[in-house]
């Protein structure tokens, strides 16, 4: 039976937990177990192992027992000891490896460029100045910060952010109405659930962001997009609300023309429908003005989203919500009863950098960063390629790089070869595009036009009484054939590249296009989405080389 003193560790909760088992004296029993940590590879190379005074006390053994064991197991080799940085498993000291172990599958290697949109260079995070900000702020921090947090957010970010955002991007609102959240994502699932669906997304867009209101019951229908941003004159009554880009359109670039900036909250006031602003790169715009958001024209009817992740980095898991005031309450309730999603004192740290002036002298040394990037990708092209044209470059951290008709999943393919990772326009086509509706759950087309689940708009009653029938065929709008299959089927679906990806062209019916149908335009782009701010300084100049080579010749 094992001795009284053995099991003492677990009494007092040792930092390295041994099984101290067998005959012998205290320390050949102490050895013994240290060995077998090290052979069973528990204890790794390199691991410090607790001073010998503690681990005697841990395990209630003498200090000169546990000094003299270290002494020896160090005299062996499996353990090494240095003046000022304890006693540590020595390197050459590595784990017998089972003969009969199989062997762990190989990850497939990663590209050798990455100019993939998503995220700016991790290199250029300010490290230096966040961290003057961490201290300031947690050395100010009342003592509620370390408490449980509120799902509203901390308040002194929601003051920074209001006069931020009114100051940056003519946002109208108070610190009560804006609620923080994780980033846009989150902020898109807090509203899924508060308001309901169906809701209109544009043509092109994030496939991500689609799945994740789909996953939450609330379907998307696309909009036609082109050269002046959405086609806000697609919207329907029966469009709870609708997901645009209007700052810098994601991802073919151009901001939302004036007139249809208007003509989409025209249709949110007449509708009660709600305009959701993602305004995820609003503050980088190069060879223009900067484009105001669209909450500022009517912020009982339009929610912005926000986030640092293209600003600072999508590490930090911080976000925001600019909420009309009917929305404020149901979303902090749908949050929870406390903050769980973002740390407190990161956004104390966040009040403090955009307060300081931190986060304003950022943006602009990042926004000169960003567009030396870009002019080098436009004289890339312009050297190496120059039949291809690029768009979509006046604001942004990526540009498109338009191709002949039909070529582009070959372009793909062709920069894989090169060790390049790059994507497609047609990664960001709304499938819908295919047969409209493919991503719809049942509720968007049960021909009441009503959702008894959805939150209160208008007059308070959850329904919506203006509502069209839609996907039955019987009530469409004139000009708009049903898409349920049979008669109201695509049979114009064209086949795209090698047969890998249906891309679809929707001709007008006979007489003028009817409201709500889909824009033909977006369908016959090819292109490729090319994030330059994605590689580090130094990778940049191959990645673009490498785009260049597997562009088709001219």
């Amino acid at each position: 039976m094992t001795d009284s003193w053995v099991n003492s560790a677990e009494i007092l909760g040792s930092d390295l937990p041994l099984e101290l088992s067998g005959t012998g004296n205290r320390r050949a029993v102490l050895m013994t177990a240290l060995r077998e940590a090290i052979r069973s590879g528990r204890l790794t190379p390199g691991t410090r192992l607790p001073p010998y005074r503690s681990l005697a006390a841990d395990l209630g053994l003498a200090r000169n027992t546990v000094a003299d064991a270290y002494a020896e197991l160090v005299a062996e080799g499996w353990l090494a000891a240095r003046q000022g940085s304890g006693t540590r498993v020595a390197e050459r000291a590595a784990p017998i490896t089972p003969a009969h172990r199989p062997r762990t599958p190989e990850r497939p290697s990663r590209p050798v460029h990455d100019l993939v949109q998503g995220q700016p260079d991790p290199a250029a995070f300010p490290r230096s100045a966040w961290l003057a900000s961490a201290r300031r702020a947690l050395s100010a921090a009342p003592n509620d910060a370390f408490g449980p947090g509120d799902p509203h957010g901390r308040p002194e970010l929601r003051q920074a952010l209001a006069e931020y955002l009114a100051r940056v991007r003519g946002v109208r609102t108070s610190p009560e109405r804006i609620v923080l959240c994780s980033g846009a994502a989150h902020g898109l699932r807090l509203l899924a659930d508060t308001v309901g669906g169906p809701w209109a997304a544009e043509a092109y867009g994030l496939p991500f962001h689609r799945g994740l209101l789909s996953s939450h019951g609330v379907g998307t229908r696309p909009v036609g997009v082109d050269e002046d941003g959405a086609r806000v004159d697609e919207l329907t009554r029966r469009d709870r609300a609708v997901l645009l880009t209007p700052a810098h359109q994601f991802p073919t670039g151009g901001p939302l023309h004036p007139a249809r900036r208007a003509a989409v909250v025209d249709w949110a006031r007449s509708t009660g429908g709600l305009v959701v602003e993602d305004d995820y790169d609003g503050e980088f715009r190069y060879d223009r003005q900067p484009v105001g958001a669209v909450q500022g024209l009517d912020p009982e009817h339009v929610v912005l989203l926000g986030s640092v992740s293209k600003s600072l980095s999508p590490t930090l898991r911080i976000g925001w919500m600019v909420l009309p005031e009917r929305l404020v309450a149901p979303v902090v309730a749908a949050k929870g009863e406390r903050e769980q999603f973002s740390s407190a004192t990161e956004q104390l740290t966040l009040a403090d950098f955009i307060g300081s002036g931190a986060y304003d002298r950022h943006v602009r040394r990042m926004r000169q960063h960003h567009r030396r990037r870009r002019d080098q990708l436009v004289a890339a092209l312009e050297q190496r390629a120059p039949h291809v044209r690029v768009t979509g470059i006046a604001a942004g951290l990526h540009a498109v790089v338009e191709l002949p008709p039909g070529t582009e999943r070959s372009v793909v393919r062709a920069a894989a070869w090169q060790g390049l990772a790059v994507e497609g326009l047609a990664d960001y086509l709304h499938p819908g595009l295919g047969v409209l509706g493919a991503d719809v759950p049942p509720s968007y087309g049960g021909g009441s036009g009503g959702q008894g689940d959805v939150f209160p708009y208008g007059d308070g009653s959850g329904e919506r009484p203006d509502a069209l029938p839609y996907g039955d065929g019987s009530g469409g709008q004139p000009g708009v054939a049903p898409y349920a299959g049979g008669v109201g089927g695509r049979p114009d679906v064209l086949p795209y590249g090698h047969g890998s990806r249906a891309r679809t062209r929707q001709e007008p019916a006979a007489g003028a296009r009817g409201e709500g149908s889909p824009d033909p335009d977006p369908a016959a782009r090819d292109g490729l989405v090319v994030g330059y701010a994605t590689p580090s300084e130094h990778a940049y100049p191959e990645a673009l080389e490498a785009l260049c080579r597997a562009l088709p010749p001219g």
